[in-house]
């Protein structure tokens, strides 16, 4: 099966299509997809070719295009997309690419906007989670009154992408600012709750959570990427997992974010996709994208939910050298 991959970046704000790669590299012929020449994942030696992509904001027929100029080069059997800006269009029009005869595994529209951040307050209720205090502004008034109704520091965020820590209200106005110029209204302002940063990665197939592990939050990078992490077992986080999969009927992956405190679990955040730090879980033998693949193709798959504790996740920066013509060369062709 030749696989296409999206979320080719792998700096200090790595995206996950590195960790899909490498889970899949031993079994699968790769296609790389990358909206910008500079992700450092093009040039790892992962993939079999890899071509630049329209952005998703240019629309569905562009997109088509690019991907049938793809498929008809590389024959590419099955897509993983890994970016948020690129989901709700390819959850959308999921039909019309398998019509196109490229197949993928993912939520329906319906319950991909359900874990809206906007959203989450219900959904926590619905599954037994916490939510922090949130509130929805539009305008430079409702930030304003939000920061008072909620008091410094805080999270200012984006329905769908980007958070950031604001300590002051000038800082709350800076990424209010930052946030809606690039991804639009509404955002979201959020108490901060104090406690353990707790994940689980997850593969759901749209009746039951098939496969997963959790961590607990170590370090992160500025914008809240893992850095170092530790597998854990949390009966809690697993039973909110596994009733979010129920409730919502979730297919495909996912990353439930969280928040432990001494008696609760705060839920932040649900990402519709694998995150960076993926790898760790196909270390300690859990390979997710592989079984997201099994799944896809209707193969029995097993229940996999257990894997090793107390094993440390450690990102690190690497270099590497390549030639320039490379560069230039995905520039002019758009391929490489």
């Amino acid at each position: 099966m030749k696989i296409a991959i999206s979320g080719l970046n792998n700096n200090d704000n790595p995206a996950p299509g590195i960790g899909v790669a490498k889970s899949l590299h031993d079994e699968h012929s790769l296609i790389g997809l990358s909206y910008d020449p500079n992700e450092p994942g093009i040039y790892q030696g992962l993939f079999e070719k890899v071509y630049l992509m329209p952005y998703p904001t240019l629309g569905y027929e562009e997109f088509k295009k690019r991907l049938l100029e793809i498929k008809k080069k590389s024959q590419i059997d099955f897509l993983i997309p890994n970016l948020d800006a690129e989901l709700p269009l390819l959850i959308k029009y999921q039909k019309e690419f398998k019509e196109l005869g490229i197949e993928s595994y993912l939520p329906s529209l319906e319950c991909f906007e359900l874990r809206n951040k906007s959203k989450l307050a219900s959904l926590a209720q619905k599954i037994g989670a916490k939510h922090p205090k949130t509130i929805e502004v539009a305008s430079l008034d409702d930030l304003i009154y939000a920061t008072k109704e909620l008091g410094f520091p805080l999270m200012v965020k984006g329905n769908y992408y980007k958070a950031y820590k604001a300590n002051t209200l000038d800082e709350a106005i800076e990424y209010y600012y930052k946030i809606s110029n690039e991804w639009g209204f509404p955002l979201l302002v959020q108490e901060i709750v104090s406690g353990e940063e707790i994940n689980f990665i997850g593969v759901a197939n749209a009746q039951s959570l098939v496969a997963g592990i959790a961590i607990k939050k170590l370090s992160t990078t500025e914008l809240g990427k893992v850095w170092s992490a530790i597998s854990i077992k949390n009966e809690k986080l697993l039973k909110l997992c596994q009733k979010f999969v129920e409730e919502v009927g979730w297919k495909g992956a996912f990353e439930f974010e969280a928040i432990a405190t001494q008696d609760d679990i705060y839920l932040i955040e649900i990402n519709p996709r694998f995150p960076a730090w993926l790898y760790f879980a196909t270390s300690l033998g859990v390979n997710l994208p592989k079984i997201l693949l099994d799944l896809a193709q209707n193969k029995k798959v097993e229940t996999k939910l257990e894997y090793p504790l107390e094993k440390m996740y450690m990102r690190f920066v690497d270099e590497k050298v390549v030639d320039f013509s490379d560069f230039t060369k995905l520039l002019q062709t758009k391929e490489l």
